[in-house]
């Protein structure tokens, strides 16, 4: 178990200085001309990439959601849950600390304002969304993520791909809800950025827990419905 735990750690972590780090640095800067697009590729190539790392460890779950729909599904224990989440938790707090002592070093870094790529609706969304279509973009985006994930690493799928397929997904959820939400649809993700940005986005963390789980449990239960034969945990 301390082995699985720590490859958790450790591919949240990397998904979050990845992601997060390209939105606050390479992002912020338009010559590097990464926007959007380099941001959604940041993040599905630290899930590819960590997946072929640490998958054949843990799972290679790196998020909440996608270790309660695999719960959901019957594909992971329900006892080994927590311990996922809290190293999930853990490893995304850390990526934002390392972020935060590299961003301190530069004399144009402002804490006070600094978002560190938290998720939010409303006024702290990119494109000023309210709660209801920042939940449902969420909950949708988290059960479509789920459903390939569940879907590619099914026992009948050719062995291999499966990180390939899970990192392009992700890209592409980015590539849709960044407007939206900045996209979350992983809880510990959303945790890192939201303790020190603080404010607003702190105060809205509850939906980026919410509705993800949401979406990757009803995945889950779907993908079970779907797949009555598959071997379970």
């Amino acid at each position: 178990m301390s082995k699985r735990l720590a490859a958790e750690f450790l591919g949240t972590l990397w998904l979050v200085l990845g992601g997060c780090g390209a939105a606050m640095y390479a992002a912020a800067f338009p010559e590097v001309g990464i926007g959007l697009l380099g941001v959604a590729l940041a993040f599905g190539l630290t899930v590819l990439t960590m997946a072929y790392a640490v998958g054949g460890i843990s799972g290679g779950h790196f998020n909440p959601a996608v270790t309660l729909g695999l719960v959901a599904a019957g594909r992971h224990s329900a006892a080994d849950a927590i311990p996922y989440i809290i190293a999930q938790v853990v490893g995304a707090i850390a990526a934002v600390a390392i972020l935060h002592v590299i961003a301190v070093g530069t004399a144009g870094f402002d804490v006070a304002t600094a978002t560190y790529a938290a998720n939010g609706f409303g006024e702290a969304s990119p494109g000023s969304y309210d709660v209801r279509a920042g939940f449902l973009m969420e909950a949708i985006m988290t059960f479509f993520f789920l459903i390939i994930i569940i879907g590619v690493t099914h026992p009948k799928v050719p062995p291999g791909f499966a990180p390939i397929a899970i990192g392009l997904a992700l890209t592409l959820v980015h590539l849709i809800s960044i407007p939206v939400t900045n996209t979350s649809v992983n809880p510990a993700r959303s945790t890192g950025p939201a303790l020190f940005a603080g404010g607003i986005y702190l105060s809205q963390l509850w939906l980026f827990w919410l509705a993800p789980i949401v979406g990757g449990v009803l995945a889950g239960l779907v993908s079970r419905w779907l797949k009555p034969d598959e071997d379970t945990a």
